[in-house]
Order: C-alpha cells, then sequence, then structure tokens
C-alpha cells in the first residue's frame, strides 16, 4: 500500500526512544511505517529520497549515541548525526515534508549557572556533542519546516542507558562508584514519546528543550534507583574527573522546559514518577 503524504515516517524506529515513539502513534491510530538498520541507513541518499517523496512527516530518531566510541569512530558520527540530517533536511524541502528531530543536551557544555534554555549558544565538548551540533544547523539551514526537540538522561526498555549500567554494574559489585558533580532530569523514552506525539499533532515549527520535571545528580538517581528495586548497594560518591573517559561530558544538563509546556497538553511529570514505573516494570 503507499502510504499518504500525512503518514509518518519513523526513522530509528527500532530505538530505544523509536519504539516508544512508534507505540505511541499506533496508540493514536496514526498511520506510520518504521525505518531503521540494517534494511535502512540514513546514510544512504537513495533510501532517504525515496522516504522523503513518500511521506509527508519524518521523525528522525535514527543517530550514532556512543559518546565514548564517537571520539575514535568521527568520521562515522559526523556522517549519522551531522551529514545525514543535513541531506535529510535538504530532501524534505523538495519534497515538502514536515520533519521533527531529535537533539541532546551535550550540544551544550555544562558550565551555565542555572538550566539550558533554547536561546543559549551550544558549545559542545564531545565529538557526540559536535556531531549532534552540526546535524540541527544543517537541518535548519536546508530551510524545511522541522521541529527540533532536545532531550536528555533518557531510559527506555530494551536500550542501553545509564539504569540499565547500574543495575547490570550492581550485579558484579555490590560497591559502586557513581559521580555526584552530573546533573539533570532522568527522562523516560514513554514520556520523550508523548511529548512528541503533541508536537506531531500540532506540527509546531522550531526548538524545543524537553526533559522530567526536577533535577538530580547521577549518584542521587542511582539511590533512588537500588531504593525502589531494594537492591542492597554500596554506593560510593566521586567527581566525574575520576573516571578516565574519552569522551567529555556536560556536568549541567538541566533544561528549562517551560517551552514545550506552553504547547504539551499535559504537565510533565516529575522525574520520580515515570523512573519508579519503569522499574516496577522490570
Amino acid at each position: 500500500m503507499t502510504p499518504s503524504k500525512a503518514a509518518i515516517a519513523i526513522l530509528g524506529g527500532r530505538g530505544m526512544l523509536g519504539r516508544d515513539l512508534a507505540a505511541a502513534c499506533e496508540k493514536k491510530g496514526w498511520e506510520m511505517a518504521v525505518f531503521d538498520q540494517p534494511e535502512f541507513d540514513i546514510r544512504n541518499p537513495e533510501q532517504l529520497r525515496a522516504v522523503t517523496e513518500k511521506f509527508g512527516v519524518i521523525v528522525n530518531c535514527a543517530a550514532y549515541t556512543n559518546v565514548e566510541k564517537a571520539e575514535s569512530e568521527t568520521d562515522l558520527a559526523y556522517q549519522i548525526n551531522g551529514e545525514a540530517v543535513g541531506r535529510l533536511g535538504q530532501m524534505a524541502k523538495e519534497a515538502g515534508s514536515w520533519v521533527l528531530h531529535v537533539g541532546t543536551d551535550f550540544v551544550f557544555d555544562g558550565t551555565k549557572d542555572g538550566p539550558y534554555d533554547e536561546t543559549d549558544p551550544p558549545n559542545p565538548i564531545s565529538v557526540y556533542g559536535r556531531s549532534k551540533w552540526m546535524g540541527e544547523r544543517l537541518l535548519a539551514e536546508s530551510g524545511c519546516r522541522h521541529c527540533r526537540m532536545r532531550v536528555q538522561w533518557t531510559y527506555g526498555a530494551g536500550g542501553t542507558n545509564f539504569v540499565s549500567k547500574l543495575i547490570a554494574a550492581a550485579g558484579k559489585n555490590p560497591v559502586l562508584k557513581v559521580v555526584e558533580d552530573q546533573i539533570g532530569s532522568p527522562t523516560a523514552t514513554t514520556e520523550a514519546a508523548k511529548a512528541m506525539c503533541a508536537l506531531l499533532e500540532k506540527r509546531v515549527e522550531g526548538l524545543f528543550h524537553f526533559a522530567s520535571d526536577g533535577y538530580v545528580s547521577r549518584y542521587e538517581m542511582a539511590e533512588f534507583v537500588f531504593r525502589k528495586l531494594g537492591m542492597a548497594v554500596s554506593l560510593v560518591r566521586c567527581k566525574t574527573s575520576e573516571f578516565p573517559c574519552a569522551a567529555a561530558r556536560p556536568l549541567n544538563s538541566c533544561f528549562d522546559c517551560r517551552k514545550i509546556k506552553a504547547v504539551l497538553d499535559e504537565a510533565i511529570q516529575p522525574w520520580q514518577v515515570p523512573l519508579e514505573q519503569f522499574l516496577q516494570k522490570r
């Protein structure tokens, strides 16, 4: 069946966020299709053009997300997160399609004293962050109708994330060192998907920040996770500088979400509520 131009194409639709978005769209009864590797490669111009010509709405959840490996796989990160997104914008403009693109808190350096809003200038400090910022810029420069929604500290079923890494690490070691100087908002991909559905329904354009309500350190988040799971894990506070990593990470990932709140139909939930629900389903 040939899709109508009102149908939604979800690129990266089998990833952690893409799957929850596809489920949310299906629940609403929207006509949509999922595209992902190995049969779909966002770097392939022919495949990308076929999607933009058939679908009036394209959601880009496809991304290179391995922050550490991006430092050594620089070309691949820029191809997927940067060049391909710019090409998507150009083709969407030619086809008259609307694009919803997922961004990240890693476009900031994390040194601001207070939450980041949409007017704050990006200053990424890692290859991953720079490649994602490149994609945002190229998408905006393409002139296509689009919306960008930045997310942070996401977790969900079937994906690698801070929560899954914590639980896996605790299974091997009853004593864990967790950084206390990284601050942000743990955000369930189910909640991000709900926000994206609101943007899809209203076809808004521009840049928006989305995260769960409230801020917490990685250490405090770990305390919450293990308390709710009833796991006897001894946590040790430490600084980010104590962990030798290839990629630098922003210490402050806090978002000011006032702009997107004006678009959403429901209030943004405190971070504790979706996280507890997620842990109960494990």
